[in-house]
């Protein structure tokens, strides 16, 4: 694993972010993301909306996987920083769900103050394939 400098700092914790996220693990993601937070997701399922705190951003998480059954998974792909705190990770997002299959690239634009995640915006590049799948 690479050494963590200041440079490099945000994009390790995007790496956390995403391994916690993907084995449920609520206690390291509640140290990672500011209890201010607020979480914004697009289109027109249910799941799109803007979240804030952890209870509300968590519960929308939890979604993913229990409508899931549990196959929901986000892939991290690849993982940019700027010198401005911002992050920006692309992942591909699988799962099942009613018979249908989920395989959509997306990518977070992650804002990062003192370690900690205070926005995320998720960007869907296929936001009808997205839709359609929560319908």
């Amino acid at each position: 694993m690479a050494d963590v400098t200041p440079r490099n700092q945000n994009s390790e914790l995007v790496r956390r972010g995403y391994a916690a996220f993907n084995a449920g693990d609520v206690d390291t993601l509640t140290q990672m993301i500011d209890e201010s937070c607020t979480w914004h997701s697009p289109g027109k399922s249910s799941f799109a909306g803007d979240y804030k705190g952890h209870a509300p951003i968590f519960g929308h998480f939890g979604r993913l996987g229990s409508e899931t059954q549990g196959t929901f998974k986000s892939n991290l792909l690849q993982v940019t920083e700027s010198d401005d705190g911002s992050a920006v990770a692309v992942h591909r997002d699988t799962g099942e769900r009613n018979g249908k299959r989920l395989d959509v690239l997306c990518c977070i634009v992650f804002d990062i103050k003192n370690g900690k995640v205070m926005d995320g915006r998720e960007y869907i590049y296929d936001l009808y394939a997205w839709d359609t799948f929560w319908a």
